[in-house]
């Protein structure tokens, strides 16, 4: 897998992104999604200057972190049980998805107990799919204002995946909604938010256009995944 030439193209189409709409190319981080990839994977984006990855789950997470270069981000963007709190508060800088008050709290708990203050996004339903997690669009600002409360999380933005297509242009109004409910929640605090994290690898040069500053980028970047086999071929690795 030639990663250098999968950033190469990524970052071209960010720029071209950043232009249609007169943003500076600075004002759009890029997250390398590293579900189901191997350390050496993560360990090869890096060295083409790569800092932030996010994973899905606690416990991958767990077995993989410690492998990885010491100076990356960590980023849980995938849906957090409570029971995995403090794993989460122990092994992440940023947890993306804080889908309601009652798990902010158990954050608030574990932060607390260890002595540490956790940045976090909430995570936002923006088309109020069945299958999915997060907040609803009215329910952002007043969940957002009782987070805020709590003094051992800081908010720094909100997150969404927006509903499935093939076509990129149907997730702009979602995109969109997003950004008035970030506008929403910088009235309410009377202070910017700094983070609107949404767009993947099918739609982020909508979301650039729509106002994302944070995108999360898994398949174009690694190819795709094989998780049974990376992960096995990483356990085998752990055991020679």
């Amino acid at each position: 897998m030639n990663y250098a030439d999968n950033l190469l193209a990524i970052e071209t189409r960010i720029a071209a992104a950043c232009q249609r709409v007169g943003r500076s190319r600075k004002s759009v981080e890029l997250l390398a999604v590293s579900k189901g990839q191997p350390p050496q994977a993560i360990r090869a984006l890096s060295e083409e200057g790569l800092i932030l990855f996010g994973e899905n789950k606690v416990q991958e997470a767990k077995a993989k972190i410690s492998s990885c270069p010491s100076h990356l981000k960590w980023h849980m963007i995938g849906h957090l049980q409570s029971n995995k709190c403090r794993d989460a508060v122990m092994l992440f800088d940023f947890i993306q998805g804080v889908d309601g008050f009652e798990l902010a709290q158990e954050l608030e708990k574990w932060a607390q107990k260890l002595g540490r203050t956790k940045k976090v996004f909430l995570e936002v339903n923006v088309g109020g799919e069945g299958s999915k997690y997060g907040l609803a669009p009215a329910d952002v600002v007043p969940t957002l204002l009782r987070v805020n409360d709590l003094p051992h999380l800081e908010v720094h933005g909100l997150m969404t995946i927006a509903p499935y297509s093939p076509d990129p242009e149907q997730a702009r109004k979602f995109f969109r909604k997003m950004h008035e409910c970030k506008s929403a929640c910088e009235v309410a605090l009377g202070v910017p938010l700094p983070h609107l994290s949404m767009g993947m690898s099918g739609d982020f040069e909508v979301a650039i256009e729509e106002g994302a500053t944070l995108i999360r980028i898994g398949t174009a970047l690694f190819g795709p995944r094989s998780i049974t086999k990376t992960l096995n071929e990483f356990r085998s690795q752990e055991l020679d």
